[in-house]
């Protein structure tokens, strides 16, 4: 099991990012909310990692904090929630949000995420009403950077429309999401402008 990772930043490319630990590449897909404080590339992180080993291969998955760990592996043990459902709702939602969304049973914040039907999210709803909040770790961020300081490509847009289809929105959703941003602007800003909207409806 790897639990956690510690290496530099070789690439970003939402959601997927490569982390390099004495010459060996590690591919690593993270929820935005991780992806939005990563340093740039060529900088040391840490990661709290769940490594996943399939029929179709092995997954190593990586979050800004313990919370954000501990609250994926409970998602991953409701029926029916795979790896991508579970990045997708990190993505739309923080482990705050998310618990006050089972909190108040509210499912219509949760069927706004790709993935989450109505049956799906009252499954969650149910089987996560007594398990989020109790006994999970405080937040811990330990390489991660907070917010700015952040490299621009020349193909923001390109790349927000990217995330947001392999979060598994369609390329209708993603365009009409990223409609009106730069193309030379911040990716992780894009993205979470994007989510915003899409939350909106």
């Amino acid at each position: 099991m790897i639990g956690r990772i510690r290496g530099t930043l070789a690439e970003k490319n939402p959601p997927g990012i490569l982390v390099d630990v004495q010459g060996v590449g590690y591919e690593i897909d993270v929820p935005m909310s991780t992806y939005y404080g990563l340093p740039d590339c060529g900088q040391t992180v840490t990661l709290f990692t769940h490594f996943a080993v399939r029929e179709d291969g092995q997954f190593l998955y990586g979050f800004a904090s313990r919370e954000e760990q501990a609250t994926f592996r409970q998602l991953l043990k409701v029926s029916g929630i795979g790896a991508r459902t579970a990045l997708a709702v990190l993505s739309g939602l923080s482990v705050g949000e998310l618990r006050n969304a089972i909190a108040l049973q509210e499912a219509g914040r949760l069927v706004k995420i790709p993935g989450i039907g109505k049956k799906t999210a009252e499954r969650l709803l149910l089987e996560l009403r007594d398990r989020l909040g109790l006994g999970l770790p405080a937040a811990e961020t330990p390489g991660v950077a907070p917010p700015g300081n952040r490299a621009s490509t020349p193909d923001a847009r390109n790349d927000v429309v990217h995330a947001l289809m392999a979060l598994g929105y369609s390329e209708k959703e993603a365009l009409r999401a990223s409609e009106g941003q730069s193309s030379d602007g911040d990716v992780s800003d894009g993205i979470r402008a994007a989510l915003k909207k899409l939350s909106k409806g």
